[in-house]
């Protein structure tokens, strides 16, 4: 009878070790997820962050003798990550699950109507705080300032970089100085650019004096220095 009642204590245990494990893996995954979102946000540069995951079907995974592992397999949409779970038993597994976040956080938006090549200033943005969770590329305020738009954008629009880019310091037509400098000796001459270029881009100059078509550097706005010189800053 002793026998049978251990049995018995068993049989009801299992199922509440195997449950066990289910929280233990969701809270994994969520961990990983809000890792990665963490990460995101900061090279984004957004304010304060928030974030509510959500673990899709999590499926039980089998018993597994060493630690599982956790790795993102795609993460570029907050709305739909996929994440792998992997037990390096032998003979292991390894079982894909699917994550959805929600995010937010305080963000650059347009205080009015930009329009296309227009500089952003300080002025030109508000923070506020926008649910992201289906933008891939927002950006915060302090990376958008100084960058051009590519197009008009209305007021309220949140910023995001495929909209933005470095503005034109040099434009094809424009009469440009040509600069060099050797040691603590400086030369400049008169030349027009052939290209358009934004800051470090490489563009053709022609030299007003003597016609000759060379390769120089984007340095300031309306400044250019030979493509081989070192980049300052």
């Amino acid at each position: 009878m002793p026998e049978i009642r251990c049995a018995s204590l068993l049989l009801l245990l299992l199922p509440l070790a195997a449950g066990a494990a289910e929280p233990a893996l969701a809270g994994m995954l969520e961990a990983a997820a809000r890792a990665q979102l963490e990460r995101q946000a900061e090279a984004s540069g957004l304010a304060e962050p928030e974030f509510r995951i959500t673990l899709v079907n999590p499926r039980a995974a089998p018993a597994c003798r060493q630690p599982l592992t956790v790795e993102p397999v795609d993460t570029r949409s907050a709305a739909r990550m996929r994440f792998a779970v992997q037990c390096r038993d032998t003979p292991g597994w390894r079982y894909e699950y699917i994550v959805r976040a929600k995010v937010s956080a305080k963000v650059a938006v347009t205080a009015g109507p930009v329009a296309p090549g227009q500089v952003l200033l300080d002025d030109d943005l508000v923070l506020e705080r926008r649910d992201i969770s289906a933008l891939t590329d927002t950006i915060g305020a302090a990376a958008a300032v100084g960058q051009a738009s590519r197009r008009s954008l209305r007021a309220g629009e949140v910023l995001r970089q495929s909209q933005l880019a470095a503005p034109l310091l040099v434009k094809r037509g424009d009469p440009v100085v040509m600069l060099a400098r050797v040691e603590a000796i400086e030369v400049s001459t008169a030349g027009e650019a052939l290209d358009s270029g934004a800051q470090g881009a490489i563009v053709r100059v022609r030299n007003v004096a003597n016609g000759r078509v060379v390769r120089m550097r984007v340095s300031a706005a309306g400044t250019v220095e030979p493509a081989e010189m070192p980049v300052t800053r």
